[in-house]
């Protein structure tokens, strides 16, 4: 605990004036903004983009740079590239987008909207920038100290220094940089500032209101990777469960069948049989109903295969009995970015779990690039993981009475079938936060919204669009992000949001669904009548388990 505090003194005494070195008192030009002098940063560039001008870099992951089509609709806005270099070994890349004054602009809100990382980081969000300056906030992003894909943990091996950029120092520093640099801009303060994030940032997302409480007002943290230790012990546990004896290896072609098989199980509990398990912990699946009795087949699984499926839902344990990370749900196993993508992969060793924990272990913990997975203990992995990166990138702080002293409000959201990272995570993590500050103090800034069937940060056959990433309706009760903001600068706090499926994916092709998102541990329960893809048909009750 004292660790938090003396962070959080820490951050109240450098937003005091770390930065203000050479700062303007009145409007700079945005060129002018070259000039500006900055302890421990240097402005790299600033230049006017006009509207519709704006080409993203080569070389970025296609999702993080989104369609090209995109940013010919944006407005004119000042863009400030900066680097941080709190350390002899940091460089940590920044940009500051900012609407530009006058004609072909939407014009400045007031607000600072900073951007979270997924992965490994590594690269700056473009989409993420320019979703936000097209709806008027002052915006920033950062590659965390270091240029590569999202899977890519390479550049951490040797690199210390970069490691505790990547866990906490980076987004800090980009919110500093941020705040002189759009004072400098307009001539004044944000009147608020906001951070959202989903996985690896909502982990940075957490670890802003543990360490840094000072620097948002407001926080969305998205199914976060908060317990990265253990998060990639389990992804360990969960690689050797599944390929160390290739018969255990699930297959992407027996998927559907597991999904088949739960649907029949649960689907009907919460009186709607519509591939939506409301509670997944509610539902008792058992994998052994799937065992084949006549050969092998897709319709069903071996013996090793059934018993590779339990270790998934339930979770490893270490050697005293203790649950290492939460299991996954059951639900939502097949689709796109469901289980081949995360967890069992096209072939063996081919998920995106394989990839992070293989990364993290190798260049992060053993400082081996040849390090094997196969011959690894996870009872000594997890506890070396926890010994050597826990203090830089765990944000599993329960206490938060800093960020709500000073008025901070925090929602997390999670999807229910998430299979990334387990939802029970994020239950487990609110839970502490009770535990620790109790129900009413808790509930006076915190809230905690579970998605039903919807997997890593959207998909899934769940209504999966509710304002994150800053998409979609623009009203409190269907966006998540905006009811935050009216939590921060009206006191309301939020209730029930409604979610929304498109149909493929795209507003453009029309609703197929609508749900409300309930504040945990609220549930959203039908009515028993009434079309159940409208929202209006269900109602938020007490959760019966």
């Amino acid at each position: 605990m004292h660790k938090v505090v003396i962070a959080a003194l820490g951050a109240v005494l450098m937003s005091c004036g770390a930065y203000a070195q050479g700062a303007p008192s009145g409007k700079q030009t945005c060129e002018g903004l070259a000039q500006l002098k900055l302890t421990g940063a240097k402005i790299v560039s600033a230049q006017t983009v006009a509207a519709g001008a704006f080409t993203p870099p080569p070389n970025i992951t296609p999702w993080i740079v989104g369609e090209p089509s995109f940013y010919k609709m944006l407005p004119a806005f000042c863009r400030v590239v900066a680097e941080a270099t709190p350390s002899d070994d940091s460089s940590i890349k920044i940009e500051v987008w900012m609407p530009a004054n006058g004609q072909n602009s939407v014009g400045w809100n007031g607000k600072l909207q900073g951007q979270g990382n997924g992965g490994f980081a590594g690269e700056i969000g473009y989409r993420q920038l320019g979703t936000a300056v097209y709806q008027g906030y002052a915006t920033v992003s950062t590659d965390t100290g270091h240029s590569a894909g999202g899977t890519d943990a390479s550049w951490a091996l040797g690199h210390p220094e970069k490691l505790t950029d990547f866990g906490y120092r980076g987004i800090h520093e980009m919110t500093r940089v941020a705040r002189v640099v759009v004072k400098a801009f307009y001539g004044r303060d944000p009147r608020h500032s906001y951070f959202a994030g989903c996985s690896n940032g909502g982990r940075q997302a957490l670890m802003e209101a543990q360490r840094f409480p000072e620097d948002y007002d407001g926080i969305l943290a998205g199914a976060p990777a908060n317990f990265w230790t253990h998060l990639l012990s389990k992804a360990l546990a969960d690689a050797q469960a599944t390929t160390l004896d290739p018969a255990s290896y699930i297959p992407p072609s027996k998927l559907p069948a597991i999904a088949r098989a739960v649907n029949a199980a649960c689907d009907a509990q919460d009186g709607v049989t519509d591939g939506i398990l409301n509670d997944p912990r509610q539902c008792q699946f058992d994998p052994g109903t799937l065992l084949c009795n006549e050969g092998d087949a897709e319709k069903c699984l071996t013996a090793a295969q059934v018993t590779a499926l339990k270790k998934l839902y339930e979770g490893p344990n270490d050697a005293k009995g203790r649950k290492v990370f939460p299991g996954y749900l059951p639900g939502a196993e097949e689709g796109p970015g469901g289980w081949e993508t995360w967890i069992t992969g096209s072939a063996p060793g081919k998920s995106l779990l394989f990839a992070f924990s293989d990364g993290y272990f190798s260049n992060m913990i053993y400082g081996k690039a040849d390090w094997n997975y196969k011959d690894a203990s996870v009872d000594q992995a997890e506890k070396a993981a926890d010994e050597k990166t826990a203090q830089f990138l765990n944000a599993t702080e329960p206490n938060l009475v800093a960020f709500k002293t000073r008025g901070g409000k925090l929602i997390l959201y999670h999807g229910w079938n998430d299979p990334a990272i387990s939802a029970l995570n994020t239950i487990n993590y609110y839970n502490e936060v009770i535990n620790r500050m109790g129900g009413q103090e808790t509930e006076a800034f915190v809230r905690l919204y579970m998605v039903p069937g919807v997997q890593h940060c959207g998909g899934g056959p769940g209504p999966d669009s509710f304002g994150q990433g800053g998409a979609g309706a623009k009203d409190a009760p269907h966006n998540v992000e905006l009811a935050l903001e009216q939590w921060v600068e009206k006191g309301i706090a939020p209730n029930a949001i409604v979610a929304t499926k498109y149909e493929s994916g795209d507003p453009a092709k029309g609703v197929k669904m609508t749900r409300p998102l309930c504040p945990y541990p609220q549930i959203a329960k039908y009515k028993g009548k009434g079309d159940t893809n409208d929202a209006g048909n269900f109602a938020c009750v007490a959760d019966s388990k």
